[in-house]
């Protein structure tokens, strides 16, 4: 089964999807994390989408549709993967159903984490990220520790576009852009609401009911 979550910044994304993974055996799929691969190699294309996110902006739809793409055509992935944030508008939900029939595939589910602003924003401003096991924590609500982070403190760092300025920015632009797309989903039926403000645990439990009953 291919899944979408979609939720405004610190909504939780990223944290549910790696649940998912380590229950269901599915790969996620974050444009963020693309993105920012994409950003340390430093090439022309790197220091374009650098630009545009430092500054709150979205990549374009060119540049996104062509990333999930090639995830989307390698066999490995095939009908196994979650969508963590992505389709961001109408143009790229066109381009990932024409992706995704290509290739014999087809989204099952999509999961609308919503979260009052003033979580999100707490959230973001406390996240940290490691570099190596690529694990997500959050100085406030669950800050790294021996139990749940391995790897050497050298390698959490906070993201350059962890801000409150720019979360706003990114939070009213996500209001903006995402509401046509959970609409377009919501008609075809594939579209449930999960109260994001919830325990983490929480939150993953009743994701973790549906997709079972999916699955079975």
């Amino acid at each position: 089964m291919n899944l979408i979550i979609f939720g405004p910044p610190g909504a939780g994304k990223g944290t549910q999807s790696n649940n998912i993974i380590n229950n269901f055996d599915l790969k996620q799929v974050s444009t963020g994390d693309l993105l920012r691969s994409e950003i340390k190699t430093q090439t022309d294309l790197g220091k374009k989408i650098e630009s545009i996110i430092n500054s709150g902006n979205l990549a374009s739809d060119d540049v996104v549709n062509t990333l999930i793409r090639k995830i989307i055509s390698d066999p490995k992935n095939f009908n196994r993967l979650i969508f963590d944030g992505y389709p961001r508008t109408i143009s790229q939900v066109y381009s990932l159903e024409k992706s995704l029939k290509e290739f014999n595939q087809k989204v099952s589910i999509v999961f609308n984490l919503y979260v009052d602003k003033d979580i999100v924003s707490k959230r973001v401003n406390g996240r940290v990220i490691c570099t190596r096991c690529f694990g997500i924590f959050n100085v406030y609500l669950n800050p790294p520790n021996s139990k749940n982070h391995k790897c050497e403190k050298k390698y959490l760092e906070k993201r350059t576009d962890d801000n409150s300025k720019t979360i706003l920015n990114r939070y009213e632009t996500y209001v903006e852009k995402t509401k046509p797309i959970l609409d377009y989903y919501n008609k075809k039926g594939l579209l449930l609401e999960i109260d994001g403000n919830q325990k983490i645990d929480e939150i993953y439990a009743k994701i973790q009911g549906i997709l079972q009953d999916i699955r079975d």
